[in-house]
């Protein structure tokens, strides 16, 4: 057995078609393109754009926007070619296991297990931040102690906690569900960003724009890669593909108005923020309220938060829910435990998936800090990428007549730059997040060969199987055997 064994393309689609144990497909254009606004806007603007202005790029954090977005624009069109071709639950995680192998599909799905964890406990430690900053408006102040971290000098971040509790138990309830909420929750978001510029543009001081690159054009690439962290977003559209209804005409339509919608927002706020304070002032994880409350504007600043809340809820739920669907895909290979590919017989979701996650998310925001947890997202999400600009190369050469509903543009150029950005990016990551990352592997890679290697499908281990290449559902652990007496699948 070889750890380069791979999936087929005719296979991943015959178990997405044969298995009626799968994801239920329910999502439009529409649905699409606010999953991924709603992942992207939010973070950036939020919470990160403030950390990386003051202590990276200064004003200079403009131009580490456009850099950002160039490289994600570019992955972007790289993911629309493989979602479209392969609309199955996983995505870089599935691409890679049918381009490159099954341990390189696992490492890339480890990676985005790391991406999705701590991208989503970062966003509940911004989500408590200006919740903060909104009780303190209306002259509630929560404790310290059960606001920040221990590495902070607080206890627990109990607000951070408790939001990833509650995304937790909307995300259970259905995919639908949770992309209509989705739709509402960005309304308001894009409501908000509007009402900050508009407002933000009126006490603008150019002085404040000066100097532009205090940190050099240095600063500019490590804001850039600091920043990247608010472009993962698009990712989890591919993540989504196995429950759209047209996947071959929505994926990359959803996947391209994502990027460009969201690279606009970022540098129009970017420019409005350092503009009107000063960069060294924007050291906070509320960034946006704060400059309005330094301008004289404590209404819009309570205002901006309430949207900010909004925003940072839909991150939280898109990253959680594209967290989950990698689970179920690397539990349906087998090379994760049988639980992680249980789908609920009445909601049709991956329950056990989705309160794991909850669990370790909360445990994240409650207990680390925000600096840490956005670099470790960042160096996840590059590594896939990476991976996946492989893969494209390689499924161009190696299945040339694969239905490509949305071809790639100037092959192989796109994906070479794409490797090369996100390499460059990651370089520029501090070098103690590359220690914390080979740590990651390390665990990933033993995990791998004690578990996963074994027991994947492609290891030809005996017993029946079923269309797709599933494993018949009474070889399920025993744990759930009482639950499927009651709720016997459909």
């Amino acid at each position: 057995m070889s750890v380069w064994r791979k999936k087929t393309v005719e296979s991943i689609l015959a178990e997405k078609k044969e298995n009626k144990r799968g994801l239920v497909p329910s999502l439009g254009v529409a649905d699409l393109t606010a999953l991924g606004v709603g992942a992207v806007i939010g973070t950036g603007i939020f919470v990160l754009t403030g950390v990386a202005a003051a202590n990276y790029a200064g004003p200079g954090i403009i131009f580490s926007f456009i850099l950002s977005g160039i490289a994600a624009a570019l992955a972007a069109l790289v993911y629309a070619e493989l979602a479209a071709a392969i609309p199955s639950a996983g995505s870089a995680y599935t691409f890679s296991y049918v381009s490159l192998g099954e341990i390189v599909a696992w490492l890339v799905g480890w990676n985005l297990i790391l991406e999705y964890l701590v991208a989503a406990g970062a966003v509940s430690i911004g989500w408590s931040s200006y919740m903060g900053d909104l009780l303190r408006s209306l002259g509630i102040a929560l404790p310290a102690a059960y606001t920040s971290s221990p590495f902070e000098g607080g206890m627990i971040n109990l607000p951070a906690a408790l939001i990833v509790l509650l995304i937790t138990g909307l995300i259970i309830t259905g995919t639908q569900h949770s992309a209509t909420a989705n739709k509402i929750i960005v309304v308001v978001k894009l409501a908000t960003i509007g009402l900050f510029i508009a407002l933000g543009v009126q006490h603008i001081n150019p002085d404040n724009w000066r100097p532009v690159l205090p940190y050099g054009i240095t600063g500019v690439f490590h804001g850039a890669a600091i920043v990247f962290f608010a472009y993962i977003g698009f990712d989890a559209v591919a993540t989504a593909s196995e429950e759209v209804k047209n996947p071959q005409r929505d994926l990359p339509r959803g996947i391209i108005w994502t990027l460009a919608l969201s690279t606009t927002l970022y540098v129009a706020v970017a420019a409005t923020l350092t503009g009107m304070v000063k960069y060294t002032a924007l050291n906070t994880a509320s960034p946006v309220a704060t400059a309005l409350f330094m301008v004289g504007i404590p209404w819009a600043s309570a205002l901006v938060s309430v949207g900010a809340l909004a925003g940072l809820t839909s991150v939280l739920l898109v990253a959680m829910y594209g967290q989950s669907r990698i689970f179920f895909a690397m539990g349906r290979d087998d090379l994760l435990p049988p639980i992680f590919d249980w789908l609920h017989p009445r909601l049709r979701t991956p329950l056990w998936d989705s309160v794991i996650i909850g669990i370790l998310v909360a445990s994240i925001g409650a207990f680390l800090p925000i600096g840490l947890v956005a670099e470790l997202a960042n160096i996840g999400t590059l590594s896939a990428f990476i991976a996946v600009s492989m893969g494209v190369i390689i499924l161009r050469r190696t299945n040339p007549d694969l239905r490509r509903p949305f071809r790639l543009p100037f092959m192989p150029v796109i994906p070479v730059l794409t490797i090369v950005a996100a390499g460059y990016l990651a370089l520029n990551l501090p070098p103690l997040t590359w220690v914390r990352f080979a740590i990651w592997i390390a665990i990933g890679l033993a995990i791998y060969f004690f578990y996963g290697y074994r027991k994947s499908k492609l290891a030809g281990e005996p017993g029946p199987a079923i269309p797709g290449g599933a494993l018949p559902q009474p070889a399920r652990k025993p744990v759930f055997e009482d639950i499927e007496k009651h709720n016997p699948r459909e």
